[in-house]
């Protein structure tokens, strides 16, 4: 299965809105026991998870993974003991910060299921490289809102975009794939396109959704504008017209093989 682009969260207690959300044009289904869920809800939470997955076509098990409780939480024990038996593909865990805990996940869910590590404070972005790097791990998400509250930070700004590049560089040196920006509160479509927009700047090559809503302007900011599509293709034709020679001009600009290869992976990415 190719990188997703999306991740839409469902709560782990609203069983109405599981087939909905796999209907909403999403890559992937986060089903959550984490923020979603109240303390009183999360046994029941769990149940329904589990019976819901039970039954899931086969087809549509890729798509579908489970954010359980920090490991630090007093559910998180329950969480694994509880969902391992059901052969998940992907398991989502908050607030990482170890290795050891990485480990245990992976202990209990077996290396067929891939590990996605949400780094959410000071201690988890100091071990980012190492969170990167553990057997199992498909890709890192960045919990930016749970980290500006760990930081004491007022909001976006320079530093939460450090972490942001600091992740990203992280998962470009474990060769795992580009890491999932952190969800935006606001429902309007374009902020969360322009969100994208900032975070694919910075990086990131997927967004975490809290509404359907919010899929297609995920898909839509990282999909390459017909103008720069356009000169992708320019350059292609250019290049191979020119049979490779090393450094050609389009545009009236010079061309050499780092421009031809970002313009390949443009039009890689409007295929």
């Amino acid at each position: 299965m190719s990188a997703a682009l999306s991740y839409l969260f469902v709560p782990g207690n609203r069983t109405e809105r599981f087939d909905k959300a796999l209907a909403a044009g999403a890559d992937r289904v986060i089903l959550d026991l984490e923020d979603a869920v109240a303390p009183a809800d999360k046994p029941s939470a769990r149940t329904n998870i589990c019976q819901w997955i039970a039954a899931l076509q086969d087809a549509q098990r890729p798509r579908v993974l489970v954010r359980i409780n920090d490991a630090q939480s007093p559910w998180f024990e329950d969480d694994l003991a509880a969902l391992s038996p059901l052969g998940l593909t992907a398991v989502m865990l908050p607030k990482s910060e170890s290795v050891l805990q990485l480990a245990r996940v992976r202990q209990a869910f077996g290396a067929a299921c891939a590990l996605l590590p949400l780094i959410e404070s000071a201690k988890g972005l100091v071990a980012v490289h190492d969170l990167a790097g553990t057997p199992g791990v498909e890709r890192l998400a960045f919990g930016a809102l749970d980290y500006q509250l760990d930081l004491d930070l007022p909001g976006d700004g320079f530093a939460t975009d450090f972490a942001a590049t600091t992740i990203v560089l992280a998962c470009r040196n474990a060769n795992i794939d580009a890491p999932i920006a952190g969800v935006t509160p606001a429902i309007d479509p374009e902020r969360v396109r322009h969100d994208m927009l900032h975070a694919r700047a910075l990086g990131f090559g997927a967004k975490m959704c809290i509404h359907p809503s919010q899929v297609a302007a995920v898909h839509t900011a990282l999909q390459p504008s017909a103008e720069s599509l356009a000169w992708a293709q320019r350059v292609l034709d250019a290049w191979h017209g020119g049979a490779g020679t090393g450094s050609i001009s389009v545009d009236g600009k010079m061309v050499d093989k780092p421009v031809f290869l970002r313009a390949q992976r443009i039009v890689d990415a409007a295929r």
